[in-house]
């Protein structure tokens, strides 16, 4: 067996004569959609595969299309005879141009073999003059692959060796996504030894010491390791002891490294090839001018075999010198490399000779988090989801690390002014180049159609059109963006019931959550209210230094679309009594990190009465409607039983108009459940039943038990009387006792009045085969409905026409809103910037403009 190893992404040139067996390769070897045919590319263009006039045309579509995939990170088989430079030479530009790998795979097939193989074709009419002239053109090929741009060539000589090949399919070296930390990347170093030990001490390292007592290594005692950013060499008093320490670190896979571009430098020193000896090159030739030539090789192999950038924790993170856009990300290029160490350059240089360098990170919009270093800042700074680490140690400044996951800077003091810079080190403050301030929103981030990336979902698109209307909303009648964290998902009814008395039961949400492998389900008291967001400071200073918010301002009320509940006054009596209970309950504290106390809450809850939000809709839809059919079908009853006692034929008419009476009855008796008067906050209800967010913590992690049980502490605390518990009961979907008593539990809700309940999986949370759970379906009782359907819904005609109502659309958006409130969470709790976190809150908000049935 021959093994051709191959990069993961890459492009992929087939080459040989026709009949050499390209396509049978193509197909053993690869899966249908990577392979690119030449010849069905004729057949699209022309109508025949054979078509020799359709050749350009059907290189332009095959061109277009492998740029597409290759777009797309998709390894990409390109199967044509490619025996021409120029053919090879199109494909090894269209790689570069799209930062891959080209790679060559020769198949050298005798000529007799590839004649013999044609011959047996009927659709192959071009004599044996056609492969004698390829197969001269492939020989006078071979020795000039590489020179054409191609990194890996693999020669398969004879049918035999062809037939015994296998592809092996390898990882880019920048690849290491399955690698998830937890890290510490550390900033440029620049042979400040000294300063590294403190750094690594102070983040809780043991260093390990040679004989000599000089560092060789540094071990975690949790299994952290160290992210290393380049720049280790040049300019300090000690870059062999930098070295020395981070390559041990690295060899014992307690560290990872990328170069920066005084690696890149000091390895052609080494080599001894041209390079300019500036910026601290001489000091440190010098320095191991006086170590063991051993040791000067495995500096230089070390340098030089670090790969440029590195995609890790699953591409959430990308660690690169000079910083990395996006569209770089795991790809392989000479300007991926050349970005990675030298950033965005533009050839200019400024007034003290240094590069003029484009500031990518101010346009950065991608998901993975950016660590870098090469242009030194006094304080690091977050700018649009990409934080540069470098903070001039060598140059009197600070040497700083990150935490990651965590987002936790740590940083010690240079020990002195180790060289003096060539370009004064800015001040805070001060600086060059604009970088966005982490509040400042920007029109352009949610106008058009937009693509959001979620952890949960991946990707959620938002129409144009839906963008407009969100805007015109949150821009009108929404609180003020700095406090509008999280807007809460849409919840879908369950599926229809297969009683066909019914609508909704909680069989099919049963069934819905087994099927998804669901063991456990939270059956939750559905309050008829109003969904209602609370976002409560522990006081005055933490709203104002977190939140912006003016005085007199500590949190906000909002509604499922952004607006707030009651007017500025009354909103504070309400956060007053939430927080009285926090403080109480002892909330702070169990919502903080370990040993830190929370500035603020974030929660989920139920606003009632209904009357509260909705009292207009009330009065001119609802109260009007039942007025209305009580008073006509009264008066039809009476004139009905009038004429049946007359002996005229109307007993059906009456029948139905009384039972149609008696629907008008029950409809008005189902909202006025929910409507009762309130004067301020005396009447007013308040359930919480989610802890959404604290400061720098998310909590869907946990499950409702956890949730509920913070829920009620807080009921507990409270002496106003405006927090409501929230009843409920664990459902064992393996057994059918605990099911049947979910099943009663729901119908003595509904029976006495209620509105019905929400099934949720206990775990919160979850993930299916298919992709993410629905966080919760609602099944509303048989009454209830009347409010939705209308007082008549319940006639066998009318419910059977109901009984069709399509669930799909409903189901999708509850799932993508439910990811993006997710994401907007985690987006706060990692301290990213405002409008990262707004990115996702707006788009649940567009998505509430898709044409789906309200009454679902």
């Amino acid at each position: 067996m021959t093994a051709l190893a191959i990069p993961d992404l890459s492009l992929v040139v087939l080459v040989g004569v026709s009949g050499s067996g390209k396509s049978t390769f193509a197909a053993t070897h690869f899966a249908p959609f990577e392979a690119l045919s030449s010849d069905f590319c004729r057949g699209l263009v022309s109508g025949d595969v054979n078509s020799q006039a359709a050749t350009k045309d059907a290189f332009d579509v095959l061109h277009y299309i492998a740029g597409k995939r290759l777009d797309a990170g998709l390894l990409t088989v390109v199967d044509a005879t490619n025996v021409e430079p120029h053919a090879r030479k199109a494909l090894a530009t269209l790689a570069k141009a799209h930062d891959v790998l080209p790679v060559a795979i020769v198949l050298d097939v005798p000529e007799e073999v590839c004649v013999a193989r044609n011959t047996s074709r009927p659709d192959r009419d071009f004599g044996a003059h056609v492969i004698h002239r390829q197969r001269d053109q492939l020989r006078r090929s071979l020795r000039g692959l590489a020179r054409e741009g191609f990194r890996t060539i693999h020669v398969l000589n004879g049918v035999e060796e062809i037939a015994a090949a296998q592809i092996v399919r390898e990882p880019l070296r920048s690849d290491r996504r399955d690698d998830h930390g937890p890290f510490d990347a550390i900033g440029d170093v620049h042979g400040c030894r000294g300063e590294l030990e403190a750094l690594l001490t102070a983040l809780g390292y043991e260093l390990v010491r040679d004989a000599d007592g000089r560092p060789v290594d540094a071990v975690h005692p949790l299994g952290r390791r160290a992210l290393f950013l380049g720049d280790l060499v040049d300019r300090g008093p000690d870059t062999p002891g930098v070295l020395r320490l981070v390559m041990g670190m690295v060899g014992a896979g307690h560290a990872l490294a990328v170069p920066g571009n005084h690696e890149n430098k000091l390895v052609r020193a080494l080599d001894k090839r041209p390079v300019t000896v500036s910026h601290g090159l001489a000091e440190t030739l010098e320095q191991l001018g006086s170590e063991p030539a051993e040791f000067r090789a495995e500096v230089r192999a070390f340098c030089d075999g670090l790969a440029a950038h590195l995609v890790l924790d699953g591409g959430r993170l990308v660690v690169a010198h000079a910083g990395l856009k996006e569209a770089y990300h795991g790809r392989a290029s000479g300007r991926v490399r050349s970005f990675a160490l030298y950033g965005d350059t533009n050839g200019e240089t400024d007034e003290y000779g240094l590069p003029v360098r484009y500031p990518w990170a101010d346009e950065y919009r991608g998901r993975a988090t950016v660590l870098y270093g090469h242009t030194p800042t006094p304080v690091p700074q977050w700018v649009n989801n990409t934080l540069c680490l470098d903070t001039g140690c060598v140059f009197g400044g600070h040497l700083s690390a990150l935490r990651y996951p965590e987002r936790e800077i740590v940083q010690v003091t240079a020990e002195r002014v180790w060289y003096e810079p060539a370009k004064p080190f800015p001040v805070a403050g001060t600086g060059s180049g604009a970088q966005r301030e982490p509040d400042l929103l920007d029109l352009t981030d949610v106008l058009g159609k937009r693509i959001v990336e979620t952890t949960t979902h991946g990707r959620v698109n938002v129409d144009a059109a839906n963008a407009v209307g969100a805007l015109e909303v949150m821009s009108r009648f929404a609180v003020d963006p700095r406090w509008l964290l999280y807007l809460p998902p849409t919840m879908s009814p369950c599926a229809t019931s297969t009683d066909p008395r019914l609508l909704e039961h909680p069989a099919e949400a049963f069934a819905s959550y087994r099927a998804d492998g669901v063991g456990t389900v939270m059956c939750e008291e559905k309050h008829m209210g109003s969904r209602a967001v609370v976002l409560v400071c522990r006081d005055a200073e933490v709203a104002s230094t977190r939140f912006a918010m003016p005085d007199g301002v500590t949190g906000t009320v909002h509604t499922r679309t952004g607006r707030p509940f009651f007017d500025p006054a009354l909103t504070e009596q309400l956060l007053a009594r939430v927080r009285t209970a926090a403080d109480v309950a002892g909330l702070w504290d169990t919502a903080g990190r370990e040993g830190v106390r929370s500035g603020w809450l974030l929660l989920d809850c139920e606003l009632m009465p209904w009357s509260a939000k909705a009292e207009e809709l009330l009065r001119t839809q609802y109260a009007s409607v039942g007025a209305a059919a009580r008073s006509a079908l009264s008066a039809a009853v009476r004139a009905l039983e009038a004429a049946d006692a007359a002996g005229l034929p109307v007993a059906g008419l009456l029948e139905r108009t009384r039972a149609r009476a008696a629907n008008a009855e029950r409809f008005t008796a189902a909202y006025r459940r929910y409507v009762w008067p309130v004067d301020g906050l005396t009447g007013v209800r308040l359930a919480p039943f989610q802890l959404l967010a604290a400061e720098g913590l998310t909590f869907a992690g946990r499950d409702h038990l956890w949730h509920l049980e913070v829920a009620d502490r807080l009921v507990a605390a409270d002496s106003s009387g405006l927090l409501q518990t929230t009843r409920r009961l664990v459902v064992d979907l393996a057994d059918p006792d605990s099911i049947a008593a979910g099943t009663a539990w729901w119908e003595e809700l509904t029976g006495s009045g209620g509105e019905g309940m929400v099934v949720k999986p206990l775990a919160n949370l979850v993930r299916a085969r298919r992709g993410l759970v629905q966080p919760g379906v609602k099944v509303r009782g048989r009454e209830y409905l009347r409010i939705i359907y209308g007082p008549d819904y319940t006639e066998p005609a009318n419910l059977a026409r109901l009984r069709s109502r399509g669930l799909g659309h409903k189901w999708s958006m509850a799932l993508r809103e439910y990811a993006l409130g997710l994401e907007a969470l985690e987006r706060v709790s990692a301290g990213e910037p405002l409008w990262r976190v707004h990115e996702a809150v707006f788009a649940v908000l567009a998505l509430e403009s898709e044409p789906v049935d309200p009454r679902l």
